[in-house]
C-alpha cells in the first residue's frame, strides 16, 4: 500500500457562520473550524450544518477568516449541505436591514428570502451525495441528533446571553458544542426532527454573485417541462451557460448525462448534503421534467490576493467604503462582490430629499439603516457588501446603448414607446431606464391602460441595458398576465416565482435567477428577495393590496422592502397602480420619488363617465329614492342601454355568497348564533341548485337556527344586512330575462370573458377583463367598503372602485352606489387618486398615524406585554397607546390554546426616531428570550391592521 496523503491545512481555516436560530438573543455570528476536505466548497454563502449547544442546526457561511479571537478549541463544520452559494452579500445586507427595520432577526428574514433546498433540482437530476466531516458518526449521517430552529426556542444559556448583550465580537462555539463558560449539560435541549423547520422557510429567494466571478459555482439545468428556462440548444453552449470567467479553475462539465462531480484539489464529492428525511421530497424532481444536467462545480478560483484584485476590478470604486476585516482581525473573504463596508451616505442618485427623504420612505437614510450594514453590536459582519458598493458595481457595468428609431419604436426591444408619451415625462423616464439610471417614480396608470404590457416594457428596457428586473403583483392571475407579456418581449429570460409552483419547479426557477439565466422575475411578495444579478428595476403593482403584507415574522411589507432594496442597490423603483396609497404619496412628497402621471386633458379622453345616484338636485327630483335603494333607476337604465348596444355590464359586489349577514328587522342588532355567537346567514343554494325558503345557519359552527329570537328586543323577524354576489345575480337574472348572467369570485374567478351582451357579477378584485372594455360598471353597496372600522377603509374602497372602473371603455359609464358628498366618492368621480392620497397623508399626520409616524404594535397577553416594555429602553419621545383589544381583522400572535384575552399596545414615535424604537424593541426581545419567557408575543412595525 502506498503512503496516505494528508490534506493541506486551509489558508483560511475559520468559517464565520450564521446559524438559523429563532431566539432573538442568538441572532449573532459564530466561528467554526473548516476541515481540510471542506476547504474548497465551504465558501461564503453556502448552506452548512453545524453543532450548536449539542444539536445540529442549519446555517450559512458568511465569511472565511485566517484566525479567530477565541483562544480555545473550535468546533468543526459538521457538513456542507451544498456548494451552491445561496446567500449572497446583497441579500445578506438586505436581510440585516430588514431585521433592523422591523425589530426582527436575520434568521427570520432569511427564511423568507431563501427557499428550501431541492437537492435533485439543484444538482440537475443527479443523485445527491452528502459531504460530511470525516469524524461524523453514523447517527449524524442519518440525521440523528438533529434539531430544528423551533427546538432551540426554549433553550438558553444564561451566561452566553449576558455576554451577547455586552460583548462586541461574535460568540465562538467550542469543542463540546456549548458556548464558552457553559457546561454541556446545561446546553442540552430536546431533539426534534428539523423537517418542519425547513417547511416553514417558505417564500425565499436570494441574489446571484456577479456573472463574471470565477469563484461562483455554476450548474446548468436543462429541463424539458414547462418550468424550464434553458433550451437543449442553449445547454450545449457550456461556457456561456455557466458564466465561466477568465481565470477560473478549469473543470470538466458534463451536459449530456449525469454530472460528474469532483475536485482535483480535495478529491471530495459534491455536497449534496441533505438529510435522509428529505429523500421523499427530492423524488418530486424525477417527475418534474428535469433532464440530467451539470452539477455545481466544486471549488473555484484561488481566493487569495488575486481574488481580492478581482473583487476590486468587478466592484469598482465605492464612495465611503473601506475593506471589511473580520472581528478577529483576520482577512475576511467577503464573497464575490468584494469586501467593502457600507457607506452611511445614501447613493448618489437619491432624489432631492437625500437621507431625510428616504427616512420618510422605508425608515431609510442614515438613521434607519444605522447598524444594519452587516454590524451587530458595533461589529462589522464579514462577508457583507455595502448597498453603496452594489450600486457602484451596477454603475460600473456600463449599460448598452439603446438605438432609437425615428418612428418612436425602440428597434432593439421591439415595442412602441408611444403609449409612454401620453404621460408627462414618460419618454424621459423610459430613456433614463435604458441608460441604467436609478430613477424612481409613482406611476398612475390611466383607465383602460394595458398595465401588464407597460410593466413588461419597463422590464425589457432594463434587460436591454444589461441589467435585471423584479416585477411584483398581488396574485396569481396578475402574475400570469404580466409574465405572458414579459415572455413576448424578452423570451425565456422571464420567469415567474410563486409559492404555488411546488418545491421542485419553484426552486428550479429560483436557481435560474441566481445563476443568471433569468433576467426578469415576476412574482408575488416573496419575489422582492429574488437574487437578481445587477438589479436595475424593482416595480410593484397595486401596492395597497393586503397580500403584500407578510404574515410571518418579522412581518415586512413588500413595498417597504422593495424601496429599501432599490435605495441600497441604486436600482430604479416604480410603484404603479390605478389608485395611490398614502405611503407612496409620502414618498413623492419627500422627493425620493416623482410623479409619472398623464395630463388632465389626456386623462379625460381615456376615462369613462362616473356618477353617483342623486348627485344633483335635478337627479333627486327625477328619482327621490335613488340614494335609498340598492340599484336605482339610473343604474338599470344605463345597464339596459349597454346591453342593447351589445356591450357587457360589470356589477361589483363587496361580499360573496347569498345573504352573508342578517340582523334583527326591528332593532337592527346583528343576528348571532346561540351556541357560538357566530354570525347568522342564509345558505347559498339547495343541493338541486334552486333557492328555497331556509332557516338561517351559523357561518362558524354550521348549526341551523330554527327559532331565532333577537337578544336585544326579542323580535323574531330578520332582515338582510348585505346582499351577496349569488343573491345579486339571482335578482339581476329576473331584471334582465334572456341575458346571460355570469359570476366571478370565490373559487370560480374568471380571468377574461368574450365580448357580447352579458352581465358579470363579480366580487371585489375578481373582475374579469373584456376585450374592448365594459359598456357599464355598477359598483354596489359602497357603504360596505367605506363603513369598515379600518384606518385604510377609504383608501381601499377607492382602490377597488378604480380597478373596476378602469375596465370600462372610454365612452362607457360607471355608477357608484354611495353617498355622493363623500370625499372618496368625489375622488372617484373626478378620477383624482393623487388628491385623495394627499388628503389621506394630511389627515393621518394630523391624528398621528403612519406614514406620518412610526408605529409599533405589541400583541400578546397582558403579562407578556408588560415584560417586554419593562425590558425596553424606549426613546424619550415615545407615546404609549393602550392597551386595547386586538382588532377583529388581526390574527392572533400564536396558535393553539390562547389566553382568554389578547391585547394590543401601540408605541408611536416620530419617523426620525423610528430606528431607535426598532433597536429598543429588538434588544428587549433578546433580553426576554434570555429569561426563557414562553408567553407568546408579537411585535409588528407599521402593521396594516391598526384597528
Amino acid at each position: 500500500m502506498g503512503p496516505t496523503t494528508t490534506a493541506e491545512a486551509p489558508a483560511r481555516p475559520i468559517a464565520r457562520v450564521l446559524p438559523l436560530l429563532t431566539p432573538a438573543h442568538l441572532d449573532r455570528d459564530f466561528d467554526y473550524l473548516v476541515p481540510p476536505e471542506f476547504d474548497e466548497i465551504a465558501q461564503p454563502g453556502v448552506r452548512v450544518r453545524v453543532r450548536f449547544a449539542g444539536r445540529l442546526v442549519d446555517g450559512y457561511v458568511l465569511a472565511r477568516l485566517t484566525h479567530s479571537e477565541h483562544g480555545g478549541k473550535l468546533v468543526k463544520l459538521e457538513r456542507v449541505v451544498s456548494a451552491e452559494r445561496v446567500l449572497t452579500p446583497e441579500i445578506l445586507d438586505l436581510a440585516t436591514a430588514i431585521a433592523a427595520r422591523y425589530a426582527g432577526t436575520r434568521a427570520d428574514v432569511l427564511r423568507l428570502a431563501i427557499p428550501p433546498r431541492h437537492a435533485r433540482t439543484e444538482n440537475g437530476g443527479t443523485k445527491k451525495v452528502g459531504v460530511r466531516s470525516s469524524g461524523a458518526s453514523s447517527a449524524d449521517e442519518e440525521g440523528g441528533d438533529s434539531v430544528s430552529v423551533a427546538d432551540l426556542e426554549q433553550q438558553g444559556a444564561p451566561e452566553v446571553m449576558a455576554e451577547n448583550r455586552h460583548a462586541d465580537p461574535p460568540m465562538r462555539v467550542v469543542e463540546n458544542g456549548s458556548v464558552p463558560g457553559h457546561s454541556a449539560g446545561e446546553s442540552d435541549a430536546s431533539a426534534s426532527d428539523d423537517s418542519g423547520d425547513r417547511s416553514a422557510a417558505a417564500d425565499v429567494p436570494r441574489n446571484i454573485l456577479g456573472e463574471n466571478d470565477s469563484r461562483t459555482p455554476r450548474s446548468a439545468t436543462v429541463p424539458t417541462g414547462d418550468d424550464g428556462f434553458v433550451s437543449t440548444e442553449d445547454a450545449r453552449m457550456a461556457p456561456e451557460l455557466r458564466g465561466t470567467a477568465t481565470g477560473a479553475v478549469a473543470t470538466d462539465v458534463v451536459t449530456d448525462g449525469p454530472a460528474a462531480v469532483g475536485s482535483a484539489a480535495a478529491g471530495s464529492e459534491l455536497a449534496g448534503g441533505a438529510d435522509e428525511n428529505r429523500d421523499s421530497a427530492e423524488q418530486v424532481a424525477a417527475a418534474s421534467g428535469t433532464a440530467p444536467g451539470a452539477a455545481p462545480v466544486v471549488g473555484g478560483a484561488e481566493e487569495s490576493g488575486a481574488g481580492a484584485e478581482h473583487d476590486g476590478a468587478a466592484g469598482g470604486a465605492v464612495q465611503g467604503a473601506a475593506p471589511v476585516a473580520g472581528a478577529g482581525g483576520g482577512a475576511a473573504d467577503s464573497g464575490p462582490a468584494g469586501g467593502a463596508s457600507r457607506s452611511a451616505t445614501p447613493v448618489d442618485d437619491v432624489a432631492e430629499g437625500g437621507a431625510d427623504a428616504v427616512d420618510g420612505v422605508a425608515g431609510g437614510g442614515a438613521d434607519a439603516v444605522d447598524g444594519v450594514a452587516g454590524s451587530r453590536g458595533g461589529e462589522t459582519a464579514p462577508g457583507a457588501v455595502a448597498g453603496g458598493a452594489a450600486a457602484a458595481a451596477n454603475r460600473a457595468v456600463g449599460p448598452k446603448a439603446l438605438p432609437q428609431s425615428t418612428s418612436g419604436v425602440r428597434s432593439e426591444l421591439g415595442f412602441d414607446t408611444a403609449p409612454w408619451e401620453r404621460y408627462v415625462h414618460g419618454g424621459a423616464f423610459l430613456a433614463a431606464l435604458g441608460q441604467g439610471k436609478g430613477v424612481r417614480a409613482a406611476w398612475q396608470a390611466m383607465p383602460g391602460e394595458d398595465w401588464a404590457r407597460r410593466l413588461a416594457e419597463l422590464a425589457a428596457t432594463v434587460v436591454g441595458a444589461g441589467r435585471s428586473a423584479i416585477l411584483m403583483v398581488p396574485d396569481q392571475r396578475d402574475l400570469n398576465r404580466v409574465l405572458a407579456e414579459c415572455v413576448r418581449l424578452v423570451g425565456d429570460s422571464a420567469v415567474g416565482l410563486t409559492a404555488g409552483l411546488g418545491p421542485a419547479a419553484r426552486y428550479r426557477r429560483w436557481l435560474a435567477v441566481l445563476r443568471g439565466s433569468a433576467k426578469v422575475v415576476v412574482g408575488t411578495r416573496s419575489a422582492v428577495f429574488a437574487p437578481a444579478a445587477n438589479l436595475g428595476l424593482v416595480a410593484i403593482w397595486d401596492d395597497g393590496d393586503d397580500t403584500y403584507a407578510e404574515p410571518r415574522a418579522p412581518y415586512p411589507h413588500a413595498r417597504e422592502v422593495s424601496m429599501l432594496r432599490a435605495h441600497e442597490t441604486g436600482a430604479a423603483f416604480v410603484a404603479a397602480g390605478f389608485a395611490r396609497t398614502a405611503e407612496i404619496q409620502a414618498v413623492v412628497d419627500s422627493g425620493w420619488a416623482h410623479d409619472l402621471v398623464a395630463d388632465r386633458s389626456v386623462l379625460r379622453k381615456a376615462a369613462p363617465r362616473i356618477s353617483a345616484p342623486g348627485d344633483s338636485d335635478m337627479a333627486m327630483e327625477r328619482d327621490p329614492v335613488a340614494r335609498a335603494v340598492r340599484i336605482p333607476g339610473v343604474a338599470f337604465a344605463a345597464a339596459r342601454a349597454a346591453l342593447k348596444e351589445g356591450a357587457a355590464v360589470l356589477v361589483q359586489v363587496p361580499r360573496r355568497g347569498y345573504v352573508p349577514a342578517l340582523s334583527c328587522a326591528k332593532c337592527r342588532t346583528p343576528a348571532r348564533c346561540r351556541h357560538c355567537n357566530g354570525p347568522l346567514a342564509l345558505p347559498e343554494s339547495t343541493p338541486g341548485g334552486v333557492h328555497e325558503a331556509h332557516s338561517p345557519s351559523c357561518r362558524w359552527c354550521g348549526i341551523t337556527e330554527t327559532a331565532f329570537r333577537c337578544s336585544a328586543c326579542g323580535s323574531r323577524a330578520l332582515r338582510a344586512v348585505v346582499i351577496g354576489a349569488v343573491r345579486t345575480a339571482e335578482e339581476l337574472g329576473r331584471a334582465f330575462p334572456g341575458v346571460p348572467i355570469r359570476g366571478s369570485g370565490g373559487g370560480a374567478v374568471l380571468d377574461t370573458v368574450e365580448p357580447g351582451p352579458q352581465v358579470i357579477v363579480s366580487t371585489v378584485g375578481a373582475e374579469p377583463v373584456v376585450r374592448g372594455g365594459y359598456g357599464v360598471a355598477l359598483l354596489l353597496d359602497g357603504w360596505a367598503l367605506l363603513g369598515r372600522a379600518d384606518l385604510r377603509a377609504a383608501e381601499d374602497a377607492l382602490r377597488r372602485w378604480m380597478s373596476a372602473a378602469a375596465l370600462v371603455r372610454p365612452h362607457g359609464q360607471v355608477v357608484v352606489m354611495a353617498e355622493p358628498s363623500l370625499p372618496t366618492v368625489q375622488a372617484l368621480v373626478r378620477w383624482d387618486p393623487l388628491g385623495h392620497a394627499r388628503a389621506e397623508v394630511d389627515a393621518r399626520a394630523e391624528v398621528g398615524f403612519p406614514p406620518a409616524v412610526r408605529l409599533a404594535a405589541v400583541d400578546g397577553a397582558t403579562e407578556a406585554i408588560d415584560e417586554l416594555l419593562t425590558a425596553a429602553d424606549l426613546p424619550a419621545d415615545v407615546e404609549v397607546l393602550g392597551p386595547v383589544p386586538l382588532p377583529a381583522t388581526a390574527r392572533k400572535p400564536f396558535s393553539g390554546d390562547s389566553p382568554a384575552e389578547v391585547e394590543r399596545m401601540l408605541l408611536r414615535v416620530p419617523r426620525r426616531t423610528g430606528a431607535a424604537l426598532s433597536r429598543a424593541l429588538t434588544t428587549a426581545q433578546a433580553i426576554r428570550s434570555t429569561h426563557r419567557s414562553d408567553a407568546p408575543l408579537r411585535v409588528q412595525i407599521d402593521p396594516i391592521d391598526i384597528g
